[in-house]
């Protein structure tokens, strides 16, 4: 399942994070509907708003479907049927949706036919992998990223270079209170069976819970964005085919500070080594994700780059007043040693 993800970079940096080639071959980057409410984090849960991409053609009717614009919506998805005056009522939880399923129950089935499809967006998600003594260990999944990732993309290119968002297919319902108001957007995140190099991740003791270990339907690429947006143009039966596990992730153990939905700073997804209570050295996955930590800073959670987090961790070493988040993550990362992050090996 997928129920913690983080999104970090400011709006503008994010749209620019979106850009595509419409039909004619030409770049372009979604505008934002509604951008103002939008609100990045290190740390989203279920209830809370995230970003998600679609089609301009459900907001325009005469509008390109292969247009795409960027909304902030709720997670956790509201049928547009449901007749109670208060959404918080649903009984039921539909942050995500099996993809076995979504055909067959009616919150999700409605939604999918109408072609009510979209692309949630995160720097990654957590999964957490319980442990022998009891406790649970966190871990944070994302796409392999570059070295350009680091410089976070120049204001001046055209082509974004930096942080390379997970993309990940989910529907969306629109839904108008009984009593007439504002429409509520919300979204559901589509899951499917784990891949082999995330599974360990959540492994279950038996009877401990049902069926196999889950993870989000990644859509790995423009042309599989493309086509489970254009819903005008790809009907719902192809587009399905496009919903499967995916090997190209990787993962590096966080600390367990992320636990709490309160924590919202970047501890939540800076690597930690596990055993021992030293920094983590450095590997090429985890100088960028330093360099992106470190640059990420417009319209981030974290506010006054100069002050200090407000935390303890076993983690840091006599921190100082004077350093940064990034000071501080560069005191986690040494000069050289093993990776933290693990990567599909073909």
């Amino acid at each position: 399942m997928c129920g913690r993800t983080a999104c970090s970079l400011g709006a503008d940096n994010l749209r620019r994070a979106c850009g595509y080639r419409d039909r004619r071959g030409r770049h372009r980057q979604p505008e934002w509907v509604r951008g103002e409410r939008y609100q990045p984090s290190y740390n989203k849960g279920p209830q809370s708003s995230g970003p998600v991409l679609l089609s301009r053609r459900h907001l325009r009717q005469d509008a390109d479907s292969s247009e795409r614009v960027l909304m902030d919506m709720r997670w956790g998805l509201v049928p547009s049927w449901f007749k109670n005056g208060d959404p918080s009522k649903l009984q039921y939880n539909t942050s995500n949706c099996r993809s076995d399923t979504m055909l067959k129950k009616s919150s999700y089935k409605g939604a999918l036919l109408k072609g009510k499809r979209c692309v949630v967006l995160a720097d990654g998600f957590y999964e957490w992998q319980q442990q022998q003594s009891g406790g649970k260990q966190p871990y944070f999944i994302y796409f392999p990223q570059t070295q350009d990732a680091m410089d976070e993309g120049k204001k001046g290119d055209e082509e974004w270079k930096g942080w390379r968002l997970l993309t990940m297919a989910g529907i969306f319902d629109c839904w108008e209170p009984p009593a007439g108001g504002e429409m509520l957007y919300t979204y559901t995140i589509i899951t499917v069976d784990a891949s082999k190099d995330v599974s360990f991740i959540h492994h279950r003791q038996v009877g401990a819970g049902r069926g196999a270990a889950e993870m989000p339907a990644i859509l790995d690429g423009d042309e599989a964005i493309r086509k489970w947006l254009d819903f005008a143009e790809v009907p719902t039966q192809e587009a399905i085919k496009l919903i499967q596990p995916t090997e190209n992730i990787v993962f590096h153990p966080v600390s367990t500070f992320v636990n709490s939905i309160r924590n919202n700073t970047p501890e939540c997804v800076a690597p930690i080594e596990l055993g021992a209570k030293k920094e983590v050295k450095a590997t090429p996955d985890n100088k960028v994700m330093l360099g992106w930590l470190k640059n990420s800073q417009e319209g981030s959670p974290q506010k006054k780059e100069n002050a200090l987090p407000k935390w303890t961790s076993q983690f840091i070493n006599s921190p100082s007043p004077k350093k940064t988040s990034a000071d501080i993550l560069q005191q986690w990362l040494g000069k050289q040693g093993e990776p933290a992050a693990k990567k599909h090996k073909a």
